[in-house]
């Protein structure tokens, strides 16, 4: 798939398929670009996460793309991480001239479309602009809330207060990291940081 460094002359429909771990095939939306009329050679491909930054497959297409060619995907998601990544994605290859054509979304995106293509694409980008204000607003008014409330602002404790304090206890009696694990159920990643908090004081009392 994607060998060929040839490009024709005029516009080439070219394919790309992602799946975010290896162990997830890549039939479904290699089949659905095929059905489209897509040949092989036109397709790249990622068996990537979606939160990896290096896909080969997309960077091998981006730079096989000329003006006139169109990129069609399976689902708009394909293209990134998150939906203002792949915005960005689609605006810089319109300003290349290189169309963005996706086939299972709810409104399938053709931005080549003056139509109705195009006024989805548009809509998508007005969800991605709401989506960053509503969380920025949530994320201000949670915080808000809790500081009236009084409460602490953060990670809440992963596990009960009792364990930490046994574990602190076991420590003291001169249990290693791996014995209180055991007896407590908490990684020893966790009871490092426990057990630090602890320090400091117990420094100072036999000073």
């Amino acid at each position: 798939m994607g060998t060929d460094n040839r490009h024709p002359s005029g516009g080439l429909e070219l394919g790309y398929a992602r799946v975010s771990t290896t162990k997830q095939s890549l039939e479904r939306q290699l089949d659905v670009l095929g059905a489209a009329g897509i040949p092989d050679q036109q397709i790249y491909a990622d068996k990537k996460s979606g939160a990896t930054v290096e896909r080969p497959g997309l960077t091998e297409l981006l730079a096989y793309a000329r003006p006139g060619d169109t990129i069609v995907v399976y689902t708009l998601d394909r293209f990134g991480r998150n939906l203002r990544e792949v915005l960005n994605l689609v605006y810089e290859l319109n300003e290349k001239q290189i169309g963005v054509r996706s086939l299972a979304d709810p409104l399938p995106i053709n931005t080549a479309d003056e139509g109705l293509g195009r006024i989805a694409f548009l809509l998508l980008a007005l969800f991605a602009e709401m989506e960053r204000t509503f969380t920025a607003e949530r994320a201000a008014h949670a915080r808000a809330v809790a500081e009236a409330a009084g409460r602490r602002i953060g990670r809440p404790v992963a596990h009960p207060a009792d364990k930490i304090e046994y574990a602190r206890l076991l420590k003291q009696q001169g249990s290693s990291l791996g014995e209180i694990a055991g007896k407590t159920g908490i990684p020893k990643t966790s009871l490092h940081r426990y057990l630090a908090e602890v320090n400091p004081a117990a420094s100072t009392e036999g000073s």
